[in-house]
């Protein structure tokens, strides 16, 4: 966030319809950079940078994405059953974008 001006403006950051990550949030460069570390989905969302001095104020809005490899919720798990038996399998995986999830028996789509 480099906003120029005379007297120097004083830098805020906001996240938009929520808190900056807690103790996650350093600034740098006199406030002018946001730094975000252990980044998580989380974290996306509208970023707000404010200047401000005595003779007034601006803004601006930067949009983050967090995105991610699909990831387990809750991984499948090998099941034994025996002839005649109900066996129900789970699988619940999520990511940035949303992975498709498809079932294959020995190899071949269900």
């Amino acid at each position: 966030c480099f906003c120029f001006s005379r007297p120097t403006p004083v830098i805020r950051w906001i996240k938009e319809g929520g808190e900056l990550p807690t103790n996650r949030t350093f600034f740098e460069n006199f406030k002018k950079t946001l730094k975000i570390i252990d980044v998580s989905e989380a974290d996306s969302g509208n970023y707000k940078c404010m200047a401000r001095n005595i003779l007034g104020s601006t803004h601006h809005v930067i949009s983050v994405t967090v995105k991610a490899a699909p990831y387990w919720i809750t991984a499948p798990r090998n099941l034994v059953l025996s002839p005649g038996e109900d066996g129900t399998l789970i699988c619940r995986a999520n990511g940035n974008p949303k992975p498709n999830i498809s079932w294959l028996a020995n190899g071949v789509p269900i």
